[in-house]
């Protein structure tokens, strides 16, 4: 098999990071603002700085597009800081519908505010409606916009049921996350495998242990 010589390498890499800008650009007019209000010349020249302060050459082949590209990935990480989630919830639909409505299993990607090391894993989401439903992708939305900014996962938590219990008219909302955190995985303490688990519960779910116990139930079965 042939090597993929270096030039081509960065030639990929360009594509890559033009395919990232087109990705940024085609969403709503938030989507597009969250691109276009980071300063990427400011990312760029702190990470050369911090490259040199390790002890790295940032001009030596292999790390002089470094910059330009971890400046694009925090675009893309934390768009959501120049994002309001809760207008995917606006939108709601009348349904007769009293019982417990639960997305499961929603993929998420953040960074720890900490140590700026990402962590991921997947937020499960309940409510019961009292006359009017929101879009099933908007909760998906919501997770993903709160979830790329600096976090930390117990904020992330409450931050997603409050936003559906101040967005939609419901009986309660229950929240869990599950993640795996990098910063206990690679440094630190070393501990690869850990899951920590967080919830936020409101109204109904809080209050009453009978339709507490029904919602994680819920959310655990099949695992």
């Amino acid at each position: 098999m042939r090597k993929l010589i270096y030039s081509e390498f960065v030639e990929s890499e360009m594509n890559l990071n033009a395919d990232l800008d087109d990705r940024l650009l085609d969403g709503d007019d938030q989507e597009k603002g969250s691109y276009h209000s980071i300063d990427f010349e400011s990312i760029e020249k702190a990470v050369k700085v911090i490259l040199t302060a390790v002890g790295e050459d940032p001009e030596r082949d292999g790390l002089q597009e470094t910059p330009r590209r971890v400046a694009r990935m925090y675009a893309e990480m934390f768009q959501g800081l120049h994002q309001d989630p809760s207008r995917h919830l606006k939108k709601t639909f009348e349904v007769e519908c009293g019982e417990i409505v639960l997305i499961r299993d929603i993929e998420f990607t953040s960074m720890c505010e900490h140590h700026l090391l990402p962590f991921s894993g997947h937020a499960h989401v309940a409510y019961i409606p009292t006359r009017r439903v929101g879009g099933l992708s908007k909760f998906g939305r919501v997770v993903e916009e709160i979830a790329r900014r600096p976090q930390v996962q117990e904020r992330m938590t409450n931050q997603i049921a409050d936003m559906v219990n101040n967005e939609i008219e419901s009986k309660g909302v229950a929240v869990v996350v599950q993640a795996e955190h990098s910063c206990m995985a690679i440094r630190g303490i070393r501990k690869r495998g850990s899951t920590t688990i967080t919830s936020a519960l409101r109204g109904v779910f809080k209050t009453d242990q009978a339709s507490r116990a029904e919602v994680m139930s819920l959310i655990n079965s099949g695992r």
